[in-house]
């Protein structure tokens, strides 16, 4: 199967953060919070924010660390296994689709204003828009969003600069800052407005040098998006008389109204169709990885992660995706966006369990380019924070919750159950206390392909059969004929060669000439019988293999053979590892190497030259 491009760059990343963000939590959401704090409203976004940054550490933690599709998703399946994790994958489907249709709807109510036009009709077309956006690719959809969410930031500022000077000091005359468990409880209520910070580890696979693109897009966003709620709701609450701020459902357009006439107006319906707009592509554009992600761990059928060779985007995902988005414009979304922002906010709690769980299973391959804080203290926090807030949003929200992931159990159940890989941190922990000689490496070698992937390290035909090899750790100083009585049966199974002959023919060729390559390193290698056959054994001696009189403690072996058709990569093989081992501290690295999974990393991930 195709990869996805890598072409989404910070700014694109910072670009599909904000716009997923700034919708409805500054053009509808101000009006109702005012009415539960008063003038203090602009401490709660303000504090709502913060806890936004606390709550995405461990989020920018999992999706530099496993920069894949399905974001939250994959996280939690490869933490919790694929019960939890097919749950998981479809409530963020559900979530983010009904988030789109509610910004879709949006649009349309306001086409409906203007023009007349149903606004079903309207809504229908605009999905079959954001769809074909999308399967276009992802680089034309973010570049679109970033035309957006630049027209969007230039017309609040507009707004905030122009409205600034006309604040009224008089009506913040009831402002009462020791309310402070008011403010927060506000701040629970508004914080859905930081929903959309999610998406952005949906895509975490199309993002150009992750490492880097990932934090700076999404820190900077969470900054710039608490600066602009905090400042308008600033505005708003110094321009709007309170008993119209306390009952309006467009604060934001009547306050423009005020202080720029019916040119801000103007302004402002523009602002917010444009939110909703950049909310709608957002969320298909992360919503539609869902699908991909389950179809790629065998949860959902094949066919739906299918990547289009021209567009570089998972079709049949959009597409399902878009027809959730228009099913869902048949629905009543206030409760239904209500329990969509409570299946956010349990990914929130997940993400952080995910962060502890990782850390304490001490997977090798778990190498995150950015760690969150205050580990665990800060985990812990967001995890009760987030569960209180999940309560604060009410029992209709909640029972609408339990019916998706219900759906999402029954999927499983019928489909998935057969298929799925159940390789997970949580067993990988549970393995670790118990004995850690279960422990599986296929999680470790999972997450070795994604650092490859994340770091754009080349690859050739010796990691393959790196990957493929077995590694051996020898006690005690033994001879090498001793070491090929403990290989060769393994060898004779894999080849079809007789035990013994593997044995005579890899004497014969230390007779001939000594594979001891230094007093660290020996390289024995024979050819063998038949066709398109390449093995590789790579032994740790501790305590010293013996070569020859001179070269009798060799701590690193390459046990090597193939047929003769097999001749050339034979012989890069042998270049490859050469390179390998002149590299600065590797003897070092080898010794101090933990385990096999340790060894394997030191083999595949260093510098060396590559041979194709």
């Amino acid at each position: 199967m195709a990869n996805l491009k890598k072409d989404v760059s910070a700014f694109g990343v910072f670009s599909i953060a904000t716009g997923a963000m700034i919708s409805s939590g500054i053009f509808i959401l101000p009006g109702l919070a005012f009415a539960k704090v008063g003038p203090a409203v602009f401490i709660s976004y303000f504090a709502a924010g913060v806890l936004g940054i606390i709550g995405v550490f461990s989020m920018i933690e999992l999706s530099t660390a496993l920069p894949k599709a399905g974001g939250d998703y994959y996280f939690i399946n490869k933490t919790f296994g694929p019960m939890i994790g097919s749950i998981s994958g479809f409530l963020g489907l559900f979530a983010l689709s009904l988030k789109s249709a509610f910004a879709i709807f949006g649009i349309s109510e306001i086409i409906f204003i203007y023009t007349g036009i149903n606004p079903l009709l309207s809504g229908s077309v605009l999905c079959i828009l954001f769809v074909m956006l999308n399967i276009v690719g992802v680089k034309e959809a973010a570049v679109f969003q970033t035309i957006m969410v630049a027209l969007l930031l230039t017309l609040m500022s507009v707004y905030i600069i122009t409205g600034i000077p006309q604040v009224n000091s008089g009506y913040f005359s009831n402002f009462n800052l020791s309310e402070i468990n008011n403010i927060l409880i506000t701040s629970g209520f508004i914080f859905i407005s930081f929903g959309g910070l999610l998406k952005v580890a949906n895509v975490s696979e199309e993002v150009a040098n992750p490492k880097r693109n990932l934090p700076l897009g999404m820190i900077s966003s969470i900054i710039v998006v608490t600066v602009i709620y905090t400042l308008t709701t600033f505005v708003l609450t110094g321009t709007l008389a309170p008993e119209v701020f306390r009952e309006s459902l467009t604060p934001v357009a009547d306050s423009a109204k005020i202080t720029l006439g019916s040119i801000g107006y103007i302004i402002i319906i523009i602002a917010s169709t444009l939110a909703f707009f950049t909310t709608a592509n957002a969320g298909i554009l992360a919503a539609s990885r869902y699908p991909l992600a389950l179809s790629l761990d065998h949860l959902l059928p094949k066919k739906i992660g299918r990547i289009n060779s021209r567009t570089d985007t998972p079709v049949i995902s959009i597409i399902i995706t878009g027809a959730i988005v228009f099913l869902s414009l048949l629905l009543p979304l206030e409760t239904l966006v209500k329990a969509a922002s409570t299946v956010i906010l349990t990914s929130y709690v997940l993400t952080n369990l995910s962060v502890i769980i990782f850390r304490e299973s001490r997977i090798t391959n778990y190498r995150p380019s950015f760690k969150a804080p205050l580990y665990p203290w800060l985990q812990i926090f967001s995890i009760l924070l987030f569960a209180f807030f999940i309560v604060d949003l009410g029992l209709s929200a909640i029972e609408i919750s339990i019916t998706l992931i219900l759906i999402g159990l029954i999927i499983y159940l019928v489909y998935g159950r057969r298929k799925a890989k159940r390789e997970s941190a949580l067993l990988h922990l549970m393995k670790r206390i118990v004995d850690k000689h279960l422990q599986s490496d296929s999680i470790e070698d999972e997450f070795r392909d994604i650092i490859i992937n994340r770091d754009n390290i080349e690859q050739d035909n010796f990691d393959i059969l790196i990957k493929n090899a077995d590694i051996i750790d020898i006690q005690g100083h033994i001879s090498f004929e001793s070491l090929l009585k403990i290989t060769s049966k393994d060898i004779a199974e894999k080849t079809g060669t007789p035990a013994d002959e593997v044995i005579k023919l890899y004497l014969a060729r230390q007779s001939e000439s000594n594979t001891a390559i230094s007093d660290f390193l020996a390289i024995p290698h024979i050819l063998i019988g038949g066709t398109d056959k390449m093995f590789m054994y790579v032994v740790r001696a501790k305590d010293g293999i013996i070569f020859t009189d001179t070269e009798d403690s060799i701590k690193a072996v390459f046990l090597l053979g193939g047929t003769k058709d097999r001749r050339v990569l034979h012989l890069r093989t042998i270049a490859a590892i050469a390179s390998l081992v002149s590299e600065p501290d590797f003897y070092r690295k080898w010794e101090e190497a933990g385990n096999p999974v340790d060894l394997k990393n030191l083999l595949i991930l260093n510098t060396r030259q590559r041979y194709n």
